[in-house]
């Protein structure tokens, strides 16, 4: 109830910006100095709010396909927004790689927070997979990582993650896989997906090991020479 009466505020506060009566409130107010400076089409914002408010009702993906647009009206749909306020929401390149981009950090993000989601009994490999793989929801909440399957569970999940990165990466070739430099805040963020899902093959995917739950010391410099070198 209370997650939904948050979605229903946010609804009401993107109505009330492009009405140019933003509630008063910090964040709403940020974003109405953006949407006036940038011209944010209210539609990505209410797309965001829309696929969050959804969650709250079906937690559980039936299949990977559902959970890949869950991350395209979110994390992709976000990334959108960036690529507008840097005036490069024109370029049909830009926003395919930022699409993949975003999908591939959405499922990166339910990976890493697999322990804590079972603890709450809820699952976050979609549905398809886990039956593919044998996999007992119960065994997971009890047993995590060493429960039947989960790992062949995991692994296919994070194959269609990285599937993701590569055919961003993909879109670049003709470039030399180079990013223009302008938009090299975008995708920035795919820099701690690439490593998030290199450190789970280190632990055979074992989203359950703790090692997974630690700071990566590298990322600011993985960040840097990715600035540098303008790739992901």
């Amino acid at each position: 109830m209370i997650g939904k009466m948050r979605m229903q505020f946010w609804r009401d506060a993107v109505k009330s910006i492009q009405q140019d009566k933003p509630p008063h409130h910090p964040v709403a107010l940020a974003l109405y100095r953006a949407s006036k400076e940038f011209k944010l089409p209210a539609y990505h914002l209410n797309r965001i709010i829309d696929a969050r408010d959804q969650d709250l009702v079906a937690p559980t993906h039936p299949t990977v396909d559902s959970v890949a647009t869950y991350g395209e009206s979110t994390s992709s749909t976000m990334l959108y927004l960036i690529l507008s306020m840097l005036d490069l929401s024109s370029s049909d390149t830009l926003a395919h790689a930022a699409s993949h981009i975003g999908v591939a950090s959405s499922f990166a993000t339910l990976l890493r927070a697999l322990p804590f989601h079972a603890s709450q009994r809820r699952m976050v490999i979609p549905v398809d997979l886990t039956s593919k793989n044998g996999v007992r929801e119960e065994e997971v909440y009890r047993a995590g990582g060493n429960a039947e399957g989960i790992s062949d569970a995991v692994f296919d999940f994070a194959t269609v993650a990285n599937d993701h990165l590569l055919t961003a990466r993909q879109l670049f070739k003709e470039s030399g896989g180079k990013v223009p430099a302008e938009a090299m805040p975008v995708f920035l963020s795919a820099v701690p997906v690439a490593s998030f899902l290199e450190h789970l093959e280190k632990v055979n995917f074992d989203a359950f090991d703790p090692l997974l739950q630690k700071r990566d010391w590298k990322l600011p410099w993985r960040i840097w020479r990715a600035s540098s070198s303008r790739s992901f």
